[in-house]
């Protein structure tokens, strides 16, 4: 994997002290931060993120001999709870969205997108997702992570958790209730979720950069309105019209009505819709297809045109 081999050369492997004795060396916390954050800036690994309503979702997507690299992400109202990292120390750094940091002195710290948080082993914090869009974060740990303590907050004082899991979840019950409550008894998201949802997997382009990605590459623009939409509002030149009801069977390549271009999942499509909603919505779906560089056109045909790009009126266009 690409991700693996970056940072594999990267890592420290190990080092003999003594008799047939390997200790292997440990980074600091301000080494860790400096990972994460090139790990953040790094490509290839947003499009394995998910998001999972019951609880926070993460994997590990590095392990050397010295430091491990998780991504974790958050739907609103997800938490870790009290937690340290046993014997390692650790950075995060948040790549999209807001996070807060409590401590048990009460102080509360919020993480927005760039800047790293460093720690020292033994350190306890709680992170939270108390906004109302997903969050996404990177986090390193030397040595690897290999436990987590758990504690419950007793006035100012932690007490320990009789057991420790990586998978143990907290909620925040003061956030739900102070803000609506955005999911359901059954676990479901709302379509502002799903929206935020989806947006976090884009890098979304506005209409200037669309304009000089197809104008200077193979990308294809994809026009996912309906005929009554076009008629009314006018089309984009060039621009390719697959409405949005038959979209993944067109532009999946083991589909049997594929299009005669979609022979590989590397294809960069950019689909547009009337205001730039239901657009983020299918190119999330069609990254699940596995077109990894699928996204969208911010504000859709209608910045397009706010912007003076050039359109086909409505009555040219039939």
């Amino acid at each position: 994997m690409a991700i693996d081999e970056q940072f594999a050369r990267e890592a420290t492997t190990a080092t003999i002290a003594g008799k047939g004795r390997f200790d292997v060396l440990s980074r600091t916390p301000e080494e860790l931060a400096n990972i994460v954050s090139l790990f953040a800036s790094s490509e290839g690994w947003m499009d394995k993120v998910r998001l999972r309503a019951e609880g926070r979702w993460y994997e590990r997507l590095y392990h050397g001999p010295d430091y491990d690299i998780w991504v974790i992400s958050w739907l609103p109202g997800q938490s870790t709870g009290f937690h340290d990292h046993g014997a390692s120390s650790g950075a995060f750094v948040v790549a999209t969205g807001i996070l807060e940091e409590h401590s048990a002195d009460e102080r509360t710290r919020v993480i927005h997108p760039g800047k790293p948080r460093a720690f020292d082993p033994d350190y306890t914090h709680d992170v939270r997702n108390v906004s109302l869009a997903p969050a996404i974060s990177i986090h390193a740990y030397s040595p690897p992570l290999t436990e987590m303590n758990e504690y419950e907050l007793d006035g100012s004082r932690l007490v320990p958790r009789e057991r420790a899991s990586l998978r143990r979840e907290t909620i925040n019950e003061e956030w739900r209730g102070q803000r609506l409550k955005l999911v359901d008894r059954t676990g479901a998201l709302s379509i502002e979720q799903m929206l935020s949802a989806a947006r976090t997997r884009l890098r979304r382009l506005s209409p200037d950069e669309v304009y000089e990605t197809v104008t200077m590459t193979e990308a294809i623009l994809v026009d996912i309105r309906p005929e009554s939409q076009r008629a009314i509002e006018g089309s984009i030149t060039g621009a390719l019209i697959v409405e949005r009801n038959v979209l993944e069977w067109r532009f999946d390549p083991a589909s049997s009505t594929r299009l005669p271009a979609m022979t590989d999942h590397n294809i960069h499509v950019i689909v547009f819709c009337s205001e730039g909603y239901t657009s983020s919505l299918a190119a999330a779906s069609l990254q699940d297809l596995g077109l990894s560089r699928a996204t969208d056109m911010v504000g859709g045909f209608q910045a397009w045109r706010a912007m003076g790009l050039p359109i086909v009126p409505p009555g040219d266009a039939y």
